[in-house]
């Protein structure tokens, strides 16, 4: 009667590593992800900035907080065990204004309530790290990397021993007693014991398919970057001081390991769930953003910030001017267009921007609701704690 026992929707990260977790949790269960695209890490996982995060800035005691300390590890780990190019390169994150300086001493207990080894640096010790980057004081984290995460993806895929079917858009979900069945755009209908919703940008379209109420909305945030043409000015990676208020850290530098210097992102919001540049609108989804009462409290709060953001977004000269607090010595010519990302960011009815992982349990059914950065870092962890979920339904 059961095609498989775990279905996945989503051939992200999250959800590759929730088949991984599986198999290694129950050897034997069989288990098929469907994944809308052509193949693998399409969306978040394959556009992102490349970091394995060191997890200093999450709130002790979170799933973030715990999930990427843990991740981190088990990445390098996992990268190393499968000879994934990658490297624990460290960063710097760099205060430049002297409104900063409390903020990055909080970053510091933060890291140290986390567990995190962290140094702090005075201007010239910047400098021995970093000598084009300026600022006040700064942190040295050790334990940040880079990787390709479309790499981990691909090797998790393959390990994993799922059937892992691409084209496969789900269109309908029908849960019933016994189980669930979905049906995709092609007209493939597939029945298993239990359904796990890693999709990412469209999760709580598919947790209303389900019949259930998220009680959130995706409202999707694009964040652009650039890439230096002069990939020497940057030794590794370097951040600012991010602002509390908000789950985005600014615009940064990172070394990728390609050897390229990425500049961003920004934060704007996208006129599509996958809506990669201004050119791309779908207006059903826009609706949908526009619909939901926590969209129009975000942009009361926090319409400055909001400005600011766009202005970078439509003024290369404003994006580099953001960059120069970092890098004094770079000018727009340094600068050339890269692929841009859109965050998958869970806003809930009054306005709050769901600052943690959001993992929900239904009849036969775990939904990941909220699973933007550092989720790749963390993919591992979480994946294992989707398989607990999953599992009792078995």
């Amino acid at each position: 009667m059961f095609d498989c026992d775990v279905l996945v929707i989503g051939g992200g990260i999250v959800g590759l590593s929730t088949a991984y977790a599986l198999q290694r949790a129950a050897p034997g269960t069989r288990v098929a992800v469907l994944e809308k695209e052509e193949g693998p890490a399409r969306h978040q996982t394959g556009r992102n900035s490349g970091v394995i995060h060191s997890g200093i800035y999450y709130r002790p005691g979170s799933l973030k907080a715990r999930f990427a300390v843990e991740g981190a590890a088990e990445m390098v780990k996992f990268c190393a065990e499968w000879d994934i190019p990658h490297e624990v390169t460290g960063k710097l994150v760099v205060a430049t204004e002297r409104e900063e300086l409390p903020r990055l001493h909080a970053l510091v207990q933060r890291g140290r309530e986390n567990g995190i080894p962290v140094r702090e640096l005075g201007p010239s010790q910047i400098t021995e790290y970093e000598p084009r980057v300026r600022g006040l004081a700064a942190i040295h984290v050790g334990t940040t990397g880079i990787v390709d995460y479309k790499a981990v993806a691909r090797r998790l895929a393959e390990s994993s021993g799922a059937e892992i079917l691409y084209g496969a858009e789900v269109t309908a979900i029908d849960r019933r007693p016994w189980g669930v069945a979905v049906r995709t755009a092609d007209q493939r209908i597939l029945r298993g014991k239990v359904l796990v919703n890693c999709a990412g940008l469209h999760c709580d379209r598919i947790a209303r398919l389900a019949g259930d109420d998220p009680g959130m909305r995706i409202v999707p945030f694009r964040g652009e970057y650039y890439e230096l043409a002069d990939p020497s000015l940057v030794r590794g990676l370097v951040y600012p001081v991010p602002d509390p208020a908000f789950p985005f850290l600014g615009v940064h530098l990172t070394r990728g390991i390609d050897g390229g210097v990425h500049i961003g992102p920004n934060a704007v919001p996208a006129l599509a769930r996958e809506g990669y540049d201004w050119g791309v609108v779908r207006p059903g989804e826009l609706g949908g953003t526009l619909a939901w009462p926590g969209s129009w409290t975000i942009a009361r709060r926090h319409w400055r910030y909001g400005a600011g953001e766009l202005r970078r977004s439509l003024s290369k000269r404003a994006f580099t001017e953001a960059v120069r607090r970092l890098l004094p010595g770079v000018d727009e010519s340094d600068l050339r267009p890269a692929a841009a990302g859109v965050r998958a960011q869970a806003v809930l009815r009054d306005g709050t921007l769901v600052d943690d992982f959001l993992i929900r349990e239904a009849p036969r059914t775990v939904h990941v609701l909220n699973a933007p950065s550092p989720a790749a870092t963390a993919s591992l962890p979480i994946g294992r704690e989707i398989a607990r979920r999953a599992l009792p339904f078995l």
